[in-house]
C-alpha cells in the first residue's frame, strides 16, 4: 500500500529542492531513480573494448554505473545544469601578423568546477537542513557517474547525436553536475526526443570521431587532443586549426543550438582577450603569465603546455611568417621536447629560407630522437613545398 501522506511530504520536499535551486542560480533541475545504469554499462564495455576512451574517466566501470556504491543507501540522483554563453560580443580580430587563437565556449569563463561546485554545495546544505538525516554525495564532472546518463534520466535533456545534452531551453550549451542522495525523491520523465534524422553533427566532424551517433571515439576527438601532453599525431595536426582548448563544431552545427544564447551568468561571461589571444604571446609564456591570463578558465587543468604547442600548430595553420623567429627560439632553446619538435614540425609547414636554417641548425645539436623525427618531417614538408613552387614557376607545354 503506497502512503499518500508520504507520498505527498516527498513530493513537498522535492519542491522545496526545486525552489531553492532556482533562488540561487541553477537553471535546470531534475529528479531520477538511483538504480543501475545497466545499458550504459553496455555501452562502456563496447567502448573500452574498441580503444574509444579518452583515459580521463573513472576506470572503474562499476563505480560509473551503480550509484549504490558511491553513497550507501543511494536512492534517488539530483541532475542540476547551468547555462553559459555561445557567443563572444565584440569578439578581437584574427588578422596577419596578429593570428588568434581560440578556446571552446565551455572554457570561456569562470571554471564551471568551480561554480557547479558552490552551486551543488549550497543545494546539499539545504537539503540536510530540510532533512537531517540525509546523506549526500556532490559530484561535477569529475565524479565516477557519468552527469549526460543521469541527465538525460532525470529529464534535463536528451543526448544527442554529437554525444551531449541538449536541453529544450538552452540547446547543448549546459554545465552538468548531480547529487546522490538517499531520500526517495519523486522522480522525473526523461524527454522523449532525439534527433530523428538529422545527422549534421556527425557529418561535420573534423577528424572523424562522431562514429555513429551518439558514439564518440575520444582518441579522434579535437576536444581531447587539445589537451593530451605529447605530440598530437600527424594526421590530426591539420585539422586542430586554431584551436587552443577544447573543439565546439558538434555543438556549433547542431540546429537545436540555433540562435541561443544564455549570457545571464556573470560569472561564466568571457574576456574576449582570453578566450580568443593571440597566439605569438602564447609561446614563451611565464608559469606566473600563464596563472594570470588563464588561470580562472577550466582550460588551465593541463597546465601550459598543451596550450603552447597548439598555438604552435595553429601558427602553422595560418603559415605565419612573423613567428618563425619565435619558433626558432623554442626549437634552439625550450625544455621540452614536444614543444621543440612541434615548433620543428610548424617550421616546415611554414616554409621559407629562415625556416630551413632553424631546421639546419637544430638537425646538428637536436639530441632527442624523438624531437629529430620531427625535424626530419620539417625538412620533408620544405622539400615539398619548394617542389612544389619549382613547378608553379615553369612556364606551361606548348
Amino acid at each position: 500500500m503506497i502512503d499518500e501522506q508520504d507520498v505527498r511530504y516527498w513530493q513537498q520536499t522535492k519542491q522545496s529542492i526545486i525552489d531553492y535551486a532556482k533562488e540561487i542560480g541553477i537553471d535546470k533541475i531534475g529528479f531520477a531513480s538511483a538504480d543501475p545504469f545497466l545499458t550504459l554499462k553496455e555501452r562502456l564495455m563496447e567502448h573500452r573494448e574498441k580503444g574509444y576512451e579518452s583515459g580521463f574517466e573513472e576506470p572503474d566501470l562499476e563505480k560509473r554505473t551503480h550509484p549504490d556504491l558511491l553513497l550507501d543507501g543511494a536512492r534517488s540522483l539530483i541532475s542540476i545544469a547551468l547555462a553559459y554563453p555561445s557567443k563572444l560580443e565584440n569578439p578581437p580580430k584574427s588578422e596577419p601578423g596578429a593570428y588568434r587563437g581560440i578556446l571552446c565556449r565551455a572554457a570561456w569563463g569562470t571554471d564551471y568546477h568551480h561554480v557547479l561546485r558552490d552551486k551543488l554545495d549550497k543545494l546539499a546544505k539545504f537539503i540536510a537542513e530540510l532533512e537531517p538525516g540525509a546523506k549526500i554525495e556532490s559530484m561535477v564532472d569529475t565524479g565516477a557517474l557519468s552527469d549526460r546518463a543521469v541527465a538525460e534520466r532525470a529529464g534535463v535533456g536528451f543526448v544527442g547525436k554529437n554525444c551531449a545534452v541538449i536541453t529544450p531551453e538552452f540547446g547543448s550549451w549546459v554545465y552538468l553536475g548531480e547529487l546522490l542522495t538517499n531520500l526517495p525523491l519523486p522522480t522525473d520523465q526523461p524527454i522523449e526526443e532525439g534527433c530523428g534524422d538529422c545527422n549534421i553533427c556527425v557529418d561535420a566532424c573534423p577528424t572523424g570521431a562522431l562514429v555513429q551517433g551518439g558514439q564518440l571515439n575520444a582518441q579522434r576527438c579535437i576536444a581531447f587532443l587539445t589537451q593530451v601532453k605529447n605530440f598530437i599525431p600527424d594526421e590530426f595536426r591539420g585539422k586542430i586549426g586554431n584551436r587552443l582548448y577544447g573543439c565546439d563544431t558538434c555543438q556549433t552545427v547542431c540546429p537545436k543550438n540555433r540562435r541561443i544564447n544564455s549570457n545571464h551568468h556573470p560569472e561564466f561571461q568571457p574576456d574576449p582577450e582570453t578566450a580568443k589571444p593571440l597566439l605569438i604571446p602564447l609561446l614563451e609564456m611565464s608559469n606566473k603569465e600563464f596563472k594570470e591570463k588563464f588561470g580562472l578558465s577550466s582550460s588551465s587543468w593541463r597546465g601550459k603546455k598543451p596550450i603552447q604547442r597548439n598555438a604552435i600548430l595553429a601558427l602553422a595553420h595560418f603559415k605565419d611568417r612573423t613567428a618563425i623567429p619565435h619558433l626558432s627560439r623554442l626549437l634552439a632553446n625550450d625544455p621540452r621536447p614536444v614543444i621543440r619538435g612541434t615548433a620543428a614540425w610548424a617550421l616546415g609547414k611554414i616554409g621559407g629560407a629562415e625556416a630551413e636554417a632553424a631546421l639546419l641548425r637544430a638537425q646538428e645539436l637536436e639530441q632527442d630522437a624523438e624531437v629529430q623525427d620531427e625535424i626530419a618531417k620539417g625538412m620533408s614538408l620544405l622539400a615539398k613545398q619548394e617542389k612544389q613552387e619549382k613547378q608553379d614557376r615553369q612556364p606551361e607545354a606548348k
